[in-house]
């Protein structure tokens, strides 16, 4: 499993138009090769930021998807953000209940 984490801080007048923005990003993964899921998260601690979570069944998936729509997207994303940080993540463990 791979998943991708994208770390932004987003002002507070921002943070309605960022989770409209999500949403349209997460509509598009939905379709796509290998996804599995989506979510948008506040960081605990950390005054105006907010991470968009993607989880992956492999890397190559997700990379397939980047290129076919990430400008496209980021042209349609209307929320003025600052990306803070990427995370690329790979399963190595898993227990679920």
């Amino acid at each position: 499993m791979f998943i991708h984490v994208v770390l932004f801080e987003v002002k507070p007048k921002e943070v309605a138009q960022y989770r409209k923005d999500s949403l349209i990003w997460a509509r598009y993964t939905k379709t796509a090769k290998g996804f599995l899921a989506y979510r948008t998260m506040s960081r605990y601690g950390h005054k105006n930021q907010y991470t968009s979570i993607y989880q992956w069944v492999k890397k190559s998936d997700h990379d397939c998807f980047m290129r076919k729509y990430h400008d496209w997207l980021v042209s349609k994303s209307k929320a003025k953000v600052k990306v803070l940080d990427y995370y690329n993540l790979k399963q190595v463990d898993s227990l679920r209940r």
